[in-house]
């Protein structure tokens, strides 16, 4: 790259890597809007932490999480979409063209689809990033098949906690809620549901400390915070949901985020700047799938060839000159 700004406005800039923005570059580039797509330094967004999907379509004896997102970087590589590691740092979506740096480097595009995904909080526990993917998980949609019959154990007390407590029922032989206060977070409804269940139990005041195991969970060390007292756990997964981060921090003051950072949008694909488009977890956080998600980079990327149509028929280029 170099340092001075590109001289061509291209007609689409792609923001991520993730289902969503390599969906949206393969059917941009299939309607010839030759994508520029920044990957980030590491991209494939959270399916790179995923040992094996399951639950993608096409893939009848499951497929390794980074094996399925080479295969969208490559088809998305087939149908003439450029992609850059790099992460972009800030934004300019105030004018007429858009422009997007990654530090000092700027390109200039007619039309961008933010599709920056979600981050997954963890607990910062270095067990639980050796044993993610072995039995730990924050997905228990992606992962819950896995341990049928199995012990589990769910971190949190909000609705997402209870949430996929309730939906591991379906597999799991009990599962034990650890929160880290004395009452739960979560909607009155989804409590009841959780007292409720025969499956479910509880463990207050208490914090995970360690997750155990070697190659495999197989056990958590928590302390109660009251007490500070030690005890372990036997368990076979522990599912840690305390919650997503959208990585929005670049949209700040350029599009309109909702109080958890989320990028608002009435219909899931337009923004309130003209040209600008969103797809997949940086504002759908109820699904957050990687078929939900690729999905909605297809919308977001038919959306943007027609708002392209509209704005310039014959798809030429633009100038520099011309913004």
């Amino acid at each position: 790259m170099n340092n001075d700004v590109h001289e061509i406005v291209r007609k689409l800039i792609i923001i991520g890597s993730g289902p969503a923005g390599l969906t949206a570059a393969i059917y941009a580039g299939r309607a010839n809007l030759s994508p520029l797509l920044f990957a980030g330094g590491q991209y494939g967004g959270q399916l790179m932490l995923t040992t094996d999907v399951e639950n993608y379509p096409g893939f009848p004896e499951g497929i390794l999480g980074p094996e399925l997102m080479e295969k969208f970087r490559a088809q998305a590589e087939r149908f003439d979409t450029e992609i850059l590691d790099f992460d972009v740092t800030r934004v300019d979506f105030s004018g007429a063209v858009h422009r997007v740096f990654v530090d000092e480097h700027e390109y200039l595009a007619q039309s961008v689809i933010v599709a920056s995904g979600a981050s997954a909080l963890w607990l910062g526990l270095e067990s639980e990033t050796r044993l993610r993917g072995r039995g730990v998980s924050s997905c228990a949609t992606c992962d819950g098949a896995f341990f049928r019959e199995k012990n589990i154990v769910v971190v949190g007390g909000g609705d997402t906690a209870i949430e996929e407590a309730l939906f591991l029922t379906k597999f799991g032989k009990n599962i034990t809620i650890v929160h880290r206060r004395d009452e739960l977070r979560a909607s009155k409804i989804m409590q009841r549901r959780a007292f409720d269940h025969p499956k479910i139990s509880f463990i207050w005041d208490s914090t995970v400390d360690e997750v155990l195991g070697d190659g495999r969970v197989s056990g958590v060390r928590l302390r109660n915070l009251k007490t500070g007292e030690l005890s372990q756990k036997e368990t076979d997964a522990v599912f840690v949901a305390i919650g997503h981060r959208p990585n929005t921090d670049i949209f700040a003051g350029q599009l309109d985020l909702d109080e958890k950072g989320y990028i608002r949008s009435n219909d899931g694909v337009h923004t309130a700047i003209e040209g600008v488009f969103v797809a997949g977890d940086v504002y759908d956080f109820r699904y957050r799938q990687a078929v939900t998600a690729a999905g909605s980079g297809c919308r977001a990327a038919m959306e943007a060839e027609h708002y392209l149509g509209a704005l310039q028929p014959h798809g030429a280029p633009t100038p520099l000159g011309l913004r």
